[in-house]
């Protein structure tokens, strides 16, 4: 079965229901060696996915090199590139004690990164994405990281004005020269997306991990703000950093961390719904999120081939539509959620 297709939002760009996240591709906490980070996103390409999104942050510049390296042989109008602005690389100034790994990453290229949300540190940024990616274009640019979670509550006002001042005007003027389709920006915080979406005028949105089986937050405000503006989704995290995926067993991860007691109990209840449905975990987790009509696309991360075929394998096998109902009369998802048909 093909891959489903959606229009991301107001900009009818069409994208696969699932895209590839390239985040393991810049060794993320662990070492990859570049022939499995190119299977990994051969197998995509195999498999039918058509968006694919990156990062200066990933690695440095490392995932975007490698993602510019599987694709190369690719015709380049069968894929939607995403990347990201708000780092830039300086390789001729090392930091003193020679550390250019970013947080989580094992590995990368030995580039310190510069965080600029100025006007020409986004301009700097998107012409580095380009020379690393191999391409002229890029359709969708987002303004990376622009929250608490990144940086801090007592710095996240500043970094905003920032970025709506500088970042947002450069994109803003690449889109209406045509040089680049869509902006956005990519957060791990719904209120995040919702301040940008109501200060500027926002094409596309990144949103990781505050809309899944396990919590669903962006419902509150942001995600019915993003379907009246025509704000196109696409969500990364659904997983919420592993728990979703692996079940509630030892040293399950949620949110980067090990999964707390109240979390695990929570995923092991929703967990007997879904093995009571015949349906695993994993399946109902990858299905949700495409409930809601803002959502356009799930942002997969993968570190091999195996990994992304098992993600697509997951969108050819039926979930019945009595599991949401089950699960929202148990109380473990929302009663406003909507669900996929």
């Amino acid at each position: 079965m093909a891959l489903e297709t959606r229009p991301l939002g107001r900009t009818g760009i069409p994208v696969t229901v699932l895209g590839f996240g390239s985040a393991p591709l810049g060794d993320l906490y662990h070492r990859l060696d570049d022939a499995t980070a190119r299977g990994a996103v051969t197998a995509a390409v195999e498999a039918g996915v058509n968006l694919f999104d990156t990062s200066p942050f990933y690695g440095h510049g490392l995932a975007e090199h490698r993602i510019g390296t599987a694709l190369r042989g690719v015709p380049r109008k069968s894929f939607v590139l995403s990347t990201k602005v708000g780092r830039w690389m300086d390789p001729l100034h090392q930091p003193a004690d020679g550390n250019t790994q970013p947080p989580n990453f094992a590995g990368g290229l030995p580039h310190p990164a510069r965080l600029d949300y100025s006007y020409d540190g986004a301009m700097r940024s998107l012409e580095q994405s380009l020379i690393r990616l191999g391409t002229d274009r890029i359709e969708i640019v987002l303004i990376h990281d622009v929250d608490v979670y990144s940086h801090g509550a007592a710095a996240v006002d500043g970094h905003f004005k920032a970025a709506m001042e500088g970042a947002y005007k450069a994109l803003e003027k690449l889109r209406a020269e045509k040089v680049i389709d869509a902006i956005g920006v990519g957060l791990n915080e719904a209120d995040m997306c919702e301040r940008f979406a109501r200060a500027g005028d926002f094409d596309a949105m990144l949103l990781a991990g505050r809309y899944s089986l396990l919590e669903q937050p962006a419902l509150d405000s942001f995600l019915p703000l993003a379907e009246e503006k025509g704000i196109g989704m696409m969500l990364g995290g659904v997983f919420n950093s592993g728990i979703l995926a692996t079940g509630p067993v030892k040293g399950a991860k949620y949110n980067y961390r090990d999964a707390p007691p109240e979390i695990l109990e929570r995923v092991a209840a929703i967990q007997r719904i879904c093995e009571a449905h015949g349906v695993t975990l994993a399946d109902a987790a990858l299905k949700f999120p495409l409930g809601h009509p803002a959502v356009a696309s799930l942002v997969m991360g993968s570190v091999a081939a195996e990994e992304t075929k098992r993600n697509r394998a997951a969108f050819d096998r039926a979930v019945p539509a009595s599991l949401w109902s089950d699960l929202k009369t148990a109380g473990l998802l929302r009663a406003d959620a909507p669900t996929p048909a």
